[in-house]
């Protein structure tokens, strides 16, 4: 199934393209599965996302935003419905926040949730940029007062792309209308295997490059009144990363290396390539210990020392991982990869990409 649109007008803003994914998880009780596959595989898809090149060959913005549907611990009067997180280029925000989530009852109202995501999220007026809904689910597309085919066609109208993914068997997708909410927009119908578990393959890689993952962690270097705290998640979703396995944090720590990780809401590094006043502008009181009583040019000093060594230790992980990559798809034995969540992400981001100028290695 493709998207087309018209390639004429796909130019790519000044400040360059961007790809935003909004992903409604039902977290029902028998979605527990599917929200576990959502947690171990959401570094593997950042990553494959953020290989993507513009046609001018830079590399898009990223932008994710998360809800959750269909759990009664939810609020009845907005539909079971909550905003876990805006769009944001915080990943470490989308982590901390998925694996907060918990299942529980069940009152899955689809239409009403491609809406509530469509009025409460800052959708990009861009015709080049690429705009998509995954919701996944198990219960009749049909359910609940909203019509999932006007909010589907609210959808096209302002250029978003519905993809459904049905957790179950594809007829039954089919027979309960998540093909034809998909079609509407010119998005994806897929099926998945939710409680399949993610496969990892182990390389001689993985512990070489989460030592690397250690020392970049030590280039980071906190300001603001809710940087602390921040910098303390960012060793909270390593852990969380790290649950799932050696590779998974290989996964996470390219990640790390990659332009997709921004954290210039907290880290005095990124803000300063932003605005480097941010640097002489920040109170003391908001800085780590060790930089409190520094002048300003002690702080310019100190925070590019800190940039140099965090794209050296970046360039070690890509060099790293580019052999990890090469292993891994050398002894990946042939699988039904196809009917897991990341697989079938990626295949929709790739096809519908392509509309937008988006290419990817290989494709």
């Amino acid at each position: 199934m493709s998207f087309t649109t018209d390639k004429v007008n796909v130019v790519a803003p000044a400040n360059g393209q961007t790809i935003m994914i909004s992903l409604l998880l039902d977290t029902s009780n028998s979605m527990d599965g599917l929200i576990d596959q959502a947690k171990s595989q959401l570094w593997k898809i950042v990553n494959e996302v953020a290989a993507a090149k513009s046609g001018d060959g830079k590399q898009p913005n990223i932008k994710i935003a998360l809800y959750e549907y269909g759990n009664d611990g939810l609020s009845s009067d907005e539909g079971f419905i909550r905003q876990v997180s805006p769009l944001t280029e915080d990943l470490d925000v989308i982590s901390e926040k998925l694996f907060s989530l918990t299942t529980n009852g069940g009152s899955e109202f689809c239409g009403q949730v491609i809406k509530t995501a469509l009025n409460q999220l800052a959708w990009s007026a861009s015709n080049a940029d690429l705009k998509m809904i995954f919701i996944a689910g198990n219960e009749p597309f049909t359910l609940g007062s909203i019509s999932y085919e006007l909010a589907c066609g609210a959808a096209k109208e302002k250029g978003v792309v519905v993809n459904t993914i049905y957790c179950g068997d594809f007829y039954e997708g089919i027979a309960l209308s998540w093909k034809r909410g998909a079609d509407l927009t010119g998005g994806t119908f897929m099926s998945i295997e939710q409680n399949s578990q993610t496969v990892y393959v182990p390389t001689p890689y993985d512990n070489p490059i989460a030592a690397l993952n250690d020392k970049l962690n030590a280039t980071y270097v906190y300001y603001g009144a809710s940087g602390e705290y921040r910098k303390e998640q960012q060793l909270v979703q390593d852990k969380n990363a790290a649950s799932y396995g050696l590779a998974n944090i290989a996964e996470r720590s390219f990640c790390k290396s990659s332009h997709a990780y921004k954290n210039s809401s907290w880290d005095l590094v990124d803000a300063a390539k932003d605005n480097e006043k941010i640097i002489a502008e920040t109170k003391s009181d908001d800085l780590p210990t060790e930089m409190r009583t520094m002048s300003i040019e002690q702080r310019k000093v100190y925070i590019g020392q800190k940039s140099e060594e965090r794209t050296k230790i970046q360039a070690e992980i890509q060099s790293l991982n580019k052999k990890r990559q090469e292993y891994i798809f050398n002894n990946t034995p042939q699988s039904s990869k196809d009917k897991m969540l990341d697989a079938s992400m990626m295949k929709a981001i790739k096809e519908q990409g392509r509309a937008k100028n988006l290419k990817w290695a290989g494709c």
